[in-house]
């Protein structure tokens, strides 16, 4: 009945009885509910039954690559008999079909246990704005998790399952692996189907992954990825989007003028110990201009995208309401301040943007940034959730206005014991390329993983 055809790691969920993989991540759920990372768990009786039928059809022969293998989906994508809050208990429903993604998995034999926690409507890069509580980071409950998918990131790194979906507009599936010490995939908008998301910036929205290790994500990547004609914000991939040969490689770093850590500069030190390592790994450094990525960057809550976001959402559900957390609402509110000529206006200055970083990145393999300039307390930002929100995006927030691929790895833990990671950036259908760098640069990593799937093994 062994069926798992992708080599997920050693892991007490991956590789052992199916059944027994449930029972310990249903303990471990219980036993840390704590953590906030799960709006809603399946009832264990459900993912058991679940389970017993795919095992007498894989008996029977049928091919089930990711047979029993649990995952947990972000609570702004839909799963059939699973209700979709987006952490907004009054927008709640029931959806009748699973999102795309959640549909190909399922088919692939994954059994999804639960939906999980993030910041209201996914706006939000911290995972402190939620009604169902704040998600910390597995590392320290007075930190942030990173958002806005942080219960998926958490879910992961608790050990509670193998992999994880959640959504990325800004760094929404980059900034809590950071945090979380985790792999995050966001791959180019339109490879992987948004049909079954509830819509943040549908011209940006893009599903993530969160796993353990980037061979686990690309495993995973292959199932959910594909042209999808119900999606009118799916895109064909290029018959040939390239493969990094093996070997010597060049990546772009930051200049030291760029370098921006808000007050914390061991978390440059990190970054500087990344840089280093990636040169005796075969890198070549070639120094990167950040400001016109950083004036991209700008312009997610800066800028009229913050109108596409109140107009998706309005199309939903009233936004001046009371049913909606104070800092979602001041932060929709700001797009009655742009006009359609700003629009334009920003559009095409983008436009311009995009051309300019693309001459910059045509001369290496990937950009290398740290994947959040510095961690914050969750104290620290219940304070200030604006401001110290928008700094988490620092690094993160142009990657999808300026239509690039990225992977967020590990990459080493501060003195206050928060991991912090880097991510590597490419154009958009340099998923595979991008992909198979990263796995080079984390298998080079002092403590990588060896092969795949969870890391629940540890717990």
């Amino acid at each position: 009945m062994n069926q798992v055809n992708f080599r997920f790691a050693s892991s007490s969920l991956a590789g052992s009885d199916p059944l027994q993989a449930i029972e310990i991540a249903y303990r471990r759920i219980e036993a840390e509910r704590d953590r906030n990372c799960w709006i809603h768990v399946r009832p264990i009786a459900q993912t058991q039954d679940h389970c017993r039928t795919l095992m007498v059809r894989a008996d029977a022969g049928e091919s089930l690559p990711l047979l029993g293998v649990l995952f947990g989906v972000k609570d702004n994508i839909d799963v059939a008999g699973m209700p979709t809050t987006a952490a907004v208990p009054a927008f709640r429903y029931m959806p009748a079909r699973s999102a795309e993604s959640v549909e190909r998995l399922i088919a692939a034999g994954a059994i999804c246990i639960g939906k999980t926690n993030l910041d209201q409507l996914a706006t939000g890069l911290s995972g402190a704005r939620s009604p169902y509580g704040s998600c910390a980071s597995v590392a320290d409950p007075r930190y942030v998790s990173g958002g806005s998918s942080s219960g998926s990131a958490v879910a992961v790194a608790a050990g509670h399952v193998t992999f994880a979906l959640g959504t990325d507009t800004g760094g929404s599936g980059r900034i809590p692996a950071g945090f979380n010490d985790v792999v995050g995939i966001k791959p180019t908008v339109g490879l992987v189907s948004s049909r079954g998301l509830v819509p943040n910036c549908p011209t940006l929205d893009c599903v993530s992954i969160f796993c353990n290790s980037v061979q686990d994500g690309a495993a995973i990547l292959d199932v959910i990825q594909g042209y999808d004609p119900e999606d009118p914000y799916s895109r064909p991939a290029p018959a040939a989007s390239g493969v990094l040969a093996a070997g010597k490689f060049k990546f772009g770093r930051l200049m030291a003028k760029d370098l921006e850590f808000f007050g914390m500069p061991e978390c440059g030190a990190l970054y500087e110990q990344a840089c280093d390592r990636f040169s005796t790994l075969g890198g070549t450094a070639v120094e990167i201009d950040f400001a016109p990525f950083a004036e991209a960057g700008e312009m997610m809550f800066a800028g009229p995208w913050v109108a596409e976001r109140r107009a998706s959402i309005s199309a939903l559900m009233e936004v001046d309401t009371d049913r909606l957390l104070d800092v979602t609402k001041t932060v929709l509110r700001t797009a009655g301040s742009y006009s359609a000529i700003d629009t334009f206006t920003a559009m095409h200055r983008l436009l311009r943007l995009r051309r300019q970083t693309q001459g910059l990145l045509a001369g290496v393999d990937a950009l290398v940034v740290p994947t959040a300039p510095r961690p914050f307390l969750l104290d620290e930002m219940h304070g200030d959730p604006v401001t110290l929100n928008n700094r988490l995006g620092h690094y993160s927030y142009f990657a999808n206005l300026l239509d690039l691929c990225a992977v967020a790895i590990p990459n080493g833990v501060l003195p206050n014991g928060i991991p912090m990671g880097v991510t590597l950036l490419a154009p958009a259908w340099s998923d595979r390329a991008l992909i198979a760098l990263a796995r080079r640069l984390e298998a080079g990593k002092p403590g990588a993983p060896l092969a795949l799937m969870s890391r629940a093994a540890e717990a």
